[in-house]
């Protein structure tokens, strides 16, 4: 095949769509079956939004929630607000990934579920990827993009720097349903050695994902004793935890989440959405880099299938690309997320941003892109 992409979420969705509607041969391996939860913070920038309509793919159908305001709070309380210069919309993966899953697969993209890539080797001599799965199979394809997320074990056999690096963090999401929640703001809560993010996705229905340290989780034992002992010091996200239906019994959990710098190419390899950087769930908007990365590896891919360019020319035009992009948006998200976690600077920042929008304009504008 031309394209082999490797995981199944919105960067490998979306790259799919747009490969194959260029003409190209396109395959994605996925280790789960359509539809499924992720932990993510589902709110998208609308800087997406003509990428998805340009992929006949717009998002409108499943009846996201429009977002214009924003909320930062601090550990005791203290909150400030803001309008969001584009805006943005919430939708769940459960519903934009299936969605995008449908729309590719209608198209003539072969999926291969349930089932994982256990190896990837570039032939120098063929110039092509034989990828092994783990049900035995080998598949060859001419370019590969590694779009499986966050981390995965083939970050391990590519040997990449930031695998070898503990994380001491780790993401919990829940569905909730909290009558009277604004469907127009999207709010990010501080607490003790974490943050939490809630905002409305398709019908009635709210996004709440948390960011805290594996120590917090050890500490208190549970995740039931960690909110109601820490999350739940902060007064809003202790009315939130009290008055929340919670629509699945146990929360989706991923661990070991790295905000370590990564490179977008290794061994070849293009590397889109988490799997090329993670922005801090403060910054959020993770969600839109997914999608934005995806048009910056679908187009350099083209133009190396169409032999517009060379191989090292798809790689190093990706790479500066990528950089360009979102270089600068990952380095502010660190550098914003050093300012919060722990209670006494948190309160200082949030009191201080309160007297100065230009400021929280400028940090928003600095962690999302334009309309492309």
């Amino acid at each position: 095949m031309d394209i082999l992409i490797i995981g199944g979420g919105l960067a490998g969705l979306a790259a799919a769509l747009d490969l194959v509607g260029r003409g190209h041969r396109v395959g994605v391996v996925e280790r789960k079956q359509y539809p499924f939860h992720k932990v993510c913070g589902e709110y998208v920038s609308n800087e997406v939004l003509p990428y998805l309509r340009r992929l006949h793919a717009d998002p409108v159908v499943l009846g996201p929630a429009a977002i214009t305001k924003f909320m930062l709070s601090s550990p005791g309380g203290r909150s400030l607000t803001a309008r969001l210069d584009l805006g943005g919309f919430g939708v769940s993966r459960y519903a934009l990934d299936d969605f995008l899953y449908q729309l590719a697969a209608a198209r003539g993209v072969v999926f291969y579920l349930k089932n994982t890539v256990t190896d990837v080797a570039f032939d120098p001599v063929a110039d092509q990827h034989r990828v092994t799965l783990a049900d035995g199979r080998t598949l060859t394809a001419r370019v590969v993009l590694g779009t499986y997320g966050k981390r995965a074990n083939l970050d391990r056999q590519l040997q990449r720097a930031f695998f070898t690096r503990r994380s001491p963090y780790l993401g919990v999401k829940y569905h909730l349903r909290l009558p009277g929640f604004p469907r127009d703001l999207i709010a990010l809560h501080n607490f003790a050695d974490g943050y939490a993010g809630i905002s409305a996705i398709e019908a009635d229905k709210l996004c709440f994902c948390y960011l805290t340290t594996r120590q917090q989780l050890r500490h208190y034992g549970t995740i039931a004793a960690l909110e109601q002992e820490v999350l739940a010091r902060n007064p809003l996200l202790r009315e939130i935890l009290g008055s929340a239906e919670r629509l699945y019994s146990q929360p989706e959990v991923i661990n070991e989440i790295s905000f370590a710098p990564k490179q977008p190419v290794e061994q070849h390899v293009l590397m889109c959405g988490d799997a090329a950087g993670l922005i801090t769930p403060l910054c959020g908007n993770g969600m839109a880099m997914a999608l934005h990365g995806a048009a910056l590896a679908a187009a350099a891919a083209h133009n190396f299938l169409e032999a517009h360019t060379s191989r090292a020319a798809m790689e190093t035009t990706y790479s500066r690309a990528w950089n360009g992009q979102f270089g600068a948006r990952l380095r502010v998200g660190r550098a914003v997320q050093r300012l919060f976690g722990g209670p006494v600077l948190s309160e200082l920042v949030v009191g201080s941003l309160r007297h100065w929008p230009g400021a929280v304009r400028a940090l928003m504008r600095r962690t999302h892109g334009q309309e492309f």
